[in-house]
């Protein structure tokens, strides 16, 4: 699904992974981790090109096999455990738009997030594509929350008190708006947002809905690649319940 605007997929791919080493290179159902978002990336057709951002030769060796640009590695200053995503994206799109001209969007896909699929990649695309302002914002993927936040609380005073206040404490599930908790798994940014520091959530922000769960697996501890080990071995399997978003790329 080629797509109208010029569209780059970053994938930010750190070495120095702390709680499942060398995670991004494991093997997850006969390949890489990271290329199991290579190939999806490519395969949808909406990028110009994908591009790993990776500190690690071993990282960047299986980025390229999958068939990933990786023009360099990472500088030290933007692989340390404090370096934040939004500095990765722009030192990416900066040497991208030296070497191949303009961009109109970036697409940042995190290799820990194995499962988004195609359709979505290309649907979050025609999500930002179809907007008609003249300032476009942010698409980011959801999920349905786990637990409604009117069911949440904090410490407060010596005592829980409801995120929400008590009065929704006593409604019924189906009289609750509808909740979803972003789910890590893509964000479609204006190229402009980027080079100007911008966050990605922020007021005008789309949502791309994904309601299977599998899509919203974040791989970040032995657990969660227990799980997905088991849906590459059964794909066609569910869960009944999404994971929590955590931002990160190593």
């Amino acid at each position: 699904m080629p797509s109208e605007n010029r569209i780059l997929a970053i994938v930010p791919a750190r070495g120095g992974s702390k709680r499942l080493p060398r995670k991004n290179v494991l093997p997850l159902g006969g390949k890489p981790l990271i290329a199991w978002t290579i190939d999806t990336a490519l395969e949808s057709g909406c990028f110009m090109d994908v591009l790993v951002s990776t500190d690690d030769e071993e990282i960047a060796d299986a980025a390229r096999a999958a068939g990933a640009l990786v023009p360099w590695l990472r500088p030290a200053e933007l692989a340390t455990d404090t370096a934040s995503s939004a500095d990765v994206i722009a030192h990416a799109l900066a040497w991208y738009e030296r070497e191949n001209g303009r961009v109109d969007a970036v697409l940042l896909l995190q290799p820990t997030s194995p499962f988004r699929s195609t359709e979505s990649i290309r649907g979050a695309v025609r999500t930002y594509g179809e907007q008609t302002g003249q300032v476009r914002y942010p698409v980011v993927s959801v999920s349905p929350a786990v637990t409604h936040p009117a069911w949440t609380f904090t410490w407060r005073d010596g005592a829980l008190q409801p995120s929400q206040g008590w009065e929704p404490l006593g409604l019924r599930s189906q009289d609750l708006p509808s909740a979803y908790a972003l789910n890590g798994a893509l964000y479609v940014i204006p190229a402009e947002d980027v080079r100007c520091g911008l966050p990605i959530v922020r007021p005008g922000v789309l949502p791309y809905v994904m309601t299977d769960s599998r899509e919203s697996l974040d791989i970040d501890t032995v657990d969660d690649w227990a799980l997905a080990s088991y849906w590459a071995r059964k794909p066609n399997e569910r869960a009944d319940k999404f994971k929590t978003p955590r931002f990160h790329d190593g």
